[in-house]
């Protein structure tokens, strides 16, 4: 399978499925909910990446011990051979049979089949690299962060060749400075809370897509206080009308859209002619 961001957004949209599809009983960032995200048609998928006390790096979201697992423990205060025994808890607090995937397993399981967005990239940027390297992966993978000097730095003194897309609230003056930088910038994804920001304007989206960079939006709520589409989210998908939550999201030109709901977005955006390019 040939991977080529640029391409596969030139032919619809990227549909990236946070942490996989979790439900029932199947947790997110295990293998079986990222295997129902392919199902249902994502293009990508979300991964957050930890590294246990022995530098093992493990498939798992920083600080949600107690709400994932169950337990006041600390992935990264613990041995992977001490990891290896906790287990992921479902909605109803109970135990489920999934344990923490290694990074490594995850990487060799999805090989050649979707591309991966490794989040939580700048807590261990090295090691992270080295094995996506070592899986020989870095045409599927796609790296985030909010737009720091350090972040930078780290990019063009250890990574340069790997597919980078800065995190933007509202505004972006950064590009053109960015499009300078000896390091493989790919894409933006923007955040806003007002319809009004200047990343939620069509023109400006395009701007951007005319010097060759991909633009991501997020349909997912973290905390509904905290919007991060200006209210255009899975849940005004399901709450108020497809059109107004993905719809706006596609008409404004977004190439890439994250959500909890991959196979149901998908869908609406092919009913409505809104997936392909």
């Amino acid at each position: 399978m040939n991977f080529n961001l640029r391409e596969t957004a030139a032919h619809h949209r990227i549909i990236v499925s946070h942490r996989g599809v979790s439900g029932g009983n199947i947790p997110g960032n295990t293998i079986p909910s990222y295997e129902i995200a392919l199902a249902q048609g994502a293009d990508m998928i979300e991964t957050d990446v930890s590294a246990c006390l022995d530098g093992t790096l493990v498939v798992f979201h920083p600080n949600m011990e107690m709400r994932q697992l169950g337990s006041d423990c600390s992935v990264p205060q613990m041995t992977y051979e001490e990891v290896s025994r906790l287990r992921y808890v479902n909605p109803d607090r109970a135990p489920t049979q999934f344990g923490l995937v290694k990074f490594d397993d995850l990487l060799e399981t999805f090989k050649d089949r979707c591309y991966i967005n490794v989040d939580k990239f700048w807590n261990n940027p090295e090691a992270i690299y080295k094995a996506i390297k070592r899986h020989n992966m870095l045409d599927q993978i796609l790296v985030k962060s909010s737009l720091k000097p350090q972040v930078i730095q780290v990019l063009e003194d250890l990574a340069p060749d790997i597919p980078f897309m800065p995190i933007v609230k509202n505004d972006f003056p950064e590009h053109a400075e960015l499009v300078s930088k000896k390091i493989n910038y790919i894409g933006v994804e923007f955040v806003f809370s007002e319809e009004s920001a200047p990343c939620a304007q069509p023109e400006y989206i395009k701007k951007l897509q005319k010097d060759n960079i991909l633009v991501w939006s997020n349909a997912i709520i973290y905390n509904v206080q905290k919007q991060l589409a200006a209210g255009h989210s899975d849940d005004t998908s399901f709450t108020v009308s497809y059109d107004y939550g993905w719809g706006w999201l596609a008409d404004r030109g977004y190439d890439i859209i994250q959500t909890d709901w991959p196979g149901m977005l998908i869908d609406y955006l092919k009913k409505s002619g809104k997936y392909y390019k």
